[in-house]
């Protein structure tokens, strides 16, 4: 029996890991796909007139085989993939599109979804499959179900391109991020912190080195072009930084980009709308282009004029060091760090060995637990790499969730951070527990340190994993994180304001040494900086955010690139900034359609976010035990079981303006 497709009798149903190899993923896929085919087929043509329960609910119990099956081939593909996982992932992919296309463009099943929608007021099911109804009837629209002839056989074929493409995209980044790396010599060290000394060994020693190396991972690079004063080697890592998906041959991105640009247009006209922009906007919260557009330049403008004036210091210093010219990007981070530690009396050094990753881990555990009640209990248990590591989660004695924690940086695993369930909270067609994943990539140490940056990192994405722990809704199709692009990072956006708490670094930020506690000048001074240089991270923000919008708002160009300069020209980009994300390694919005001209969603978030908190400041505090109930009952675990808008009226009571967002960033005055 192939392990991927067996009733798993593990602990918690937990994939069997050890039991499962590469070789099963091919037999086991074309096995799960014909079965979903064939229960795709018996809804659409169920002689029964069609109901609630033998087609919506029929839909949503169709296709587990499959989704056991590639739950666990995207954990491994996304975090420890290898050439025979890049080469399925390859053969999945078109399968996988012309699969969606087939459901999407049945005409029988189709009719059977529209005839409930147009009778769901005489219906008689709940609130919540209302919603469901609706859902299900609006992403067949969107995905072209009324498409005949012609324009049918074109929308299938522009899917499967699409899918097609952002897996290459993203196998050619992480190419390119596996393939460079930056040898430094013992000299080459002077000047660096002991913890990105031990960082860089282990990352050589992992490529089977005796050297240390810089990688292209952004827990070495981000701290190496901070506190290297070898400038040459600072230009020289960032420029393979931003190079990466612009190094011309197989693994060149910018063409990619180009042909995925013009077919998202031409799924849109399709569709009739007028733009890319247009049709993905429609399901969000801000509805419109000129809306996020609005809220992007009310930052913008600010966030510039800040990001300015630090140019202006930032130049001052450096030409103090006998280096004439101007401030290049490379120099930012070097010069930002020496700013801060000028200004602040504050050394990332410093603060690093009190930001263990095993005592950061059991700050966000104790945050959940004060908050919501919840308790970890480590697991030992066979997972997909020696590295992760596994907790049950619990609540009062009942079973929640299984957590699942990936945290270091490794050429396997493509770069940035995410959170994944490989199975969603739901009742229906049974009842079923969460099993969630965060994935990070820290530098690896003994003991492994971060940055603030990183921890941040670390509580953001814990945020996007209670809200798949807490959900408690009947469908899975709308639970734990299954909502508005511009919606789903407001969990993620909040927690990371329980890092600034100072109670909570009091107790967990302690040294990793001598587990003496962070010292209260030190921590006065990290808190007091948490907004330093916020007008540069502003900066690399938005302009990636307007670009993206920006390229889906009309018909695409032959060049993005092109497009990409004259874009940056206008907003009058400051020089020594780049895009936070240019164009050729743009995953979030090319990798995918998750975040194509959805970018700007962690901002419109954090204008969410920024008052959300306030609101359990304004009570008892962080803690507060009623805002914490109204978290858990209004976002947490309600999914996308009502509308966005109104989840968050019935938390907040009204929603907020730009002006919190910019009191937090620092960027009004």
């Amino acid at each position: 029996m192939n392990p991927l497709l067996a009733n798993w009798t593990t602990a918690f149903e937990i994939a069997p890991f050890d039991a499962i190899s590469d070789d099963d993923f091919a037999p086991g896929f074309e096995t799960a796909l014909a079965e979903a085919e064939a229960e795709i087929a018996a809804i659409a043509n169920a002689p029964a007139p069609p109901t609630f329960a033998n087609t919506i609910e029929a839909l949503e119990a169709s296709g587990k085989a499959l989704d056991q099956v590639l739950s666990v081939f995207f954990t491994l593909a996304g975090a420890d993939s290898n050439p025979k996982r890049l080469e399925l992932q390859r053969k999945f992919s078109p399968k996988l599109a012309a699969h969606s296309s087939s459901i999407y463009g049945n005409k029988a099943l189709f009719g059977r979804i529209k005839t409930l929608w147009d009778a769901r007021d005489t219906l008689d099911i709940t609130d919540e499959q209302q919603r469901v109804l609706m859902l299900t009837h609006r992403s067949f629209r969107r995905a072209g179900a009324n498409l005949t002839g012609a324009q049918d056989i074109r929308m299938r074929a522009v899917m499967s391109r699409l899918a097609d493409l952002g897996t290459e995209f993203t196998q050619n980044l992480l190419a390119d991020e596996a393939g460079w790396y930056m040898e430094l010599s013992e000299t080459d060290l002077v000047g660096l912190p002991d913890f990105l000394v031990s960082a860089a060994r282990s990352a050589g020693a992992e490529k089977g080195l005796k050297n240390p190396v810089i990688t292209l991972s952004r827990s070495l690079i981000t701290p190496f072009l901070q506190f290297s004063p070898r400038r040459d080697l600072r230009e020289k890592a960032f420029t393979a930084w931003k190079a990466r998906g612009a190094n011309a041959g197989d693994t060149d991105n910018r063409p990619i980009a180009a042909e995925i640009l013009a077919l998202r247009h031409e799924r849109a006209t399709l569709l009739g709308y007028e733009s890319f922009a247009d049709f993905k906007l429609e399901t969000e919260m801000a509805k419109t282009p000129g809306a996020v557009r609005k809220l992007l330049m009310d930052v913008w403008e600010p966030a510039k004029a800040q990001a300015g004036r630090d140019a202006e210091i930032l130049t001052k210093v450096m030409h103090q060091d006998g280096i004439n010219g101007d401030l290049e990007p490379w120099d930012w981070h070097y010069y930002a760090a020496k700013r801060r530690l000028a200004e602040h009396d504050f050394d990332e050094a410093a603060l690093k060995p009190y930001l263990s990753l095993d005592q950061m881990i059991k700050a966000v555990f104790s945050c959940a637990h004060r908050l919501f009640g919840l308790e970890f209990t480590p697991l030992e248990i066979p997972l997909y790499h020696p590295d992760c590591r596994a907790w049950e989660v619990t609540r009062d004695g009942r079973h929640m969730a299984i957590f699942i924690g990936d945290y270091f940086a490794r050429a396997s695993k493509r770069s940035g951070a995410w959170c994944s369930a490989m199975r969603g909270q739901a009742r229906f067609p049974r009842v079923q527990a969460p099993v969630v994943i965060n994935v990070c990539n820290f530098a690896k140490g003994d003991p492994a340190l971060l940055s603030y940056d990183d921890a941040r990192t670390l509580f953001h994405e814990f945020g996007h994993a209670l809200h798949q722990m807490l959900s408690n809704v009947t469908y899975e199709s709308i639970s734990g994180t299954s909502v508005a692009r511009d919606f789903v990072e407001l969990p993620s956006q909040l927690f990371e304001h329980w890092l600034e708490v100072p109670e909570v670094l009091r107790e967990f930020a302690v040294h990793s040494e001598t587990g003496a506690p962070m010292p209260s000048e030190l921590l006065e001074k990290a808190l007091s900086a948490a907004n330093f240089d916020m007008g540069f991270q502003t900066v690399e923000y938005v302009a990636s955010a307007l670009v993206d919008l920006t390229f889906h708002e009309g018909a695409a160009l032959a060049d993005p690139m092109v497009l990409q300069s004259e874009i940056l020209a206008s907003l009058g980009m400051p020089p020594a900034i780049t895009m936070r994300h240019a164009t050729p390694h743009f995953a979030h919005v090319f990798s995918g359609d998750g975040y194509s001209s959805g970018y700007y969603s962690y901002m419109w978030s954090e204008v969410m976010d920024a008052d959300a908190f306030a609101s359990f400041v304004k009570a008892s505090g962080p803690f507060d035990a009623a805002r914490a109930a109204a978290l858990e009952a209004n976002i947490l675990s309600t999914g996308g079981s009502r509308d966005a808008e109104e989840l968050y009226l019935a938390f907040c009571g009204k929603l907020p303006g730009v002006e919190a967002l910019l009191r937090g960033r620092g960027l009004s005055w």
